[in-house]
């Protein structure tokens, strides 16, 4: 069952916590999403959801809506530039048609749920007027691939056609289309300590490296005390 998260206050510290283990760390520390981020969780309260199987939190999900012309060539560069479009398209009174799903979590304990997720908040979408569902996919085996462009490892299919990777294939049974890769839809930053506190790992010197759940490389400069690492995702547009 699809609930409003704010209908639904007793879950919200389970899921601080339980929905916190899903996501790498540094995920957490895009500088330029966390100058939308407060906005966007006062405009767009009413996109946040949980998914409950028998009166227990299995999943949660949260969005924006903005503005999109359904072109490849109108779509956000991914997941911070839909944070920026929503905040200053709802600003500015802009009407919109889309619903972007940003983020959403599944337990563990209740992978079956994320087809129930998907559909429902899709659904719920539509019903509110809005014409067009798209989503900037965090794929889910990209990890175990960091060497390969998202470009091409999205074009990448199973024997019976369906996409390798899992997350890409549960949106693609219930309907969606791959639409675009979105290279560069996180830009994390973060001191040499930081990054090391983030992956648990020791960068003693300037390069390239292989993080735990990254999705790119990152690099790492010594001489100026930075870490960038840049996130590519995947746009899926659900019929």
């Amino acid at each position: 069952m699809l609930i409003p998260a704010t209908d639904a206050p007793q879950y919200d510290s389970e899921a601080e916590v339980r929905f916190a283990e899903v996501w790498p760390e540094f995920i957490f520390h895009d500088p330029a999403s966390s100058q939308w981020s407060p906005r966007r969780a006062e405009y767009f309260r009413n996109w946040e959801f949980y998914y409950a199987v028998d009166g227990s939190l299995a999943a949660g999900c949260w969005g924006v809506t903005l503005p999109w012309d359904g072109t490849v060539a109108d779509l956000p560069g991914g997941y911070t530039d839909s944070l920026a479009r929503s905040v200053t398209a709802y600003e500015a009174g802009v009407v919109p048609n889309t619903f972007v799903l940003m983020a959403a979590a599944v337990l563990p304990s209740f992978r079956g749920a994320a087809s129930g997720l998907l559909t429902a908040v899709r659904d719920r979408a539509v019903a509110a007027g809005l014409s067009q569902v798209i989503a900037p996919l965090r794929p889910t085996w990209k990890p175990r691939y960091p060497l390969t462009p998202v470009e091409t490892y999205m074009t990448w299919t199973r024997p019976d056609g369906l996409p390798l990777d899992p997350w890409l294939r549960t949106h693609v049974r219930l309907g969606a289309t791959v639409l675009a890769a979105a290279p560069r839809s996180q830009t994390i930053t973060g001191t040499v300590a930081e990054w090391e506190s983030w992956t648990d790992m020791a960068f003693p010197a300037t390069g390239t490296y292989i993080i735990p759940a990254g999705l790119s490389l990152l690099e790492i400069d010594r001489s100026a005390d930075t870490g960038t690492y840049v996130e590519p995702n995947i746009w899926v547009r659900h019929a």
